[in-house]
């Protein structure tokens, strides 16, 4: 991921239940990360949206979660370093299995939720995610300034640090998780962006400049009006991309 990409969570609707505008949001990304059944998803959503980025020709990721579906992984838990190490694993494999049945390569790992947001301040869970990543020999969507990056800089895991174009950020730089993602007007996504991109900055919730990083910009499909953001955000960085 040398040139800046724009990532997008996905596959993450359950049996009869369906969550996010994936396939509308495709046109306007470059790479998915797919959810693989510990905080959302199933095997036939996985595959089915696996098939999907085909069609558009878009890379694929991983997007392993914490065990809560109910708290669709947003919700913190304790685990150990192997835990992690071994939830990472599992989940990849087992989206690395309809990957090969379509003929296609896994581009990187991007953790959920809160499992990102543990990895970004918890040195053992950052560390159990390299160990995945190492074995597997793919890099890692992470965030700047943290545990992460500390983590894969000491051990040469190889990542780059996504904005989030539709979540708020605190005055630390940190983006805020939260269980529902608040509507977001997509000129003012598309204005975030541009200037975390350009100038490296965000601003906080409190009216704070915070530094940020972007190698690559994060929307997600179930924010309200989430087409019209990502095609927004597509449009101010597309001769970046």
């Amino acid at each position: 991921m040398n040139r800046l990409t724009i990532n997008c969570d996905m596959g993450e609707a359950f049996g009869i239940y369906s969550l996010g505008r994936d396939e509308d949001v495709m046109p306007f990304v470059t790479h998915a990360n797919i959810a693989c059944g510990f905080h959302a998803s199933d095997p036939v959503v996985m595959w089915r949206t696996v098939r999907a980025a085909k069609e558009h020709g878009i890379a694929v990721g991983s997007h392993p979660g914490l065990p809560d579906r109910e708290g669709f992984g947003r919700r913190a838990m304790r685990m150990s370093r192997q835990e992690i190490a071994a939830l990472v694993l599992y989940q990849t494999g087992a989206l690395r299995a309809f990957l090969d049945t379509e003929g296609m390569k896994l581009s990187h790992i991007k953790p959920h939720g809160a499992l990102m947001g543990m990895a970004m301040q918890e040195a053992a869970v950052a560390e159990g995610i390299a160990d995945a990543a190492l074995a597997i020999g793919v890099p890692v969507i992470a965030c700047t300034d943290s545990e992460m990056t500390r983590v894969f800089d000491s051990r040469g895991v190889s990542y780059s640090c996504e904005f989030y174009a539709d979540l708020d950020y605190d005055d630390e730089g940190r983006q805020l998780i939260t269980m529902h993602h608040a509507a977001v007007e997509p000129d003012d996504a598309a204005a975030r962006v541009l200037r975390a991109v350009t100038q490296g900055q965000a601003r906080s919730i409190n009216g704070r400049d915070v530094k940020v990083a972007a190698d690559s910009i994060c929307v997600h499909s179930d924010t309200p009006g989430a087409v019209a953001i990502a095609r927004a955000v597509h449009q101010v960085v597309a001769d970046r991309l």
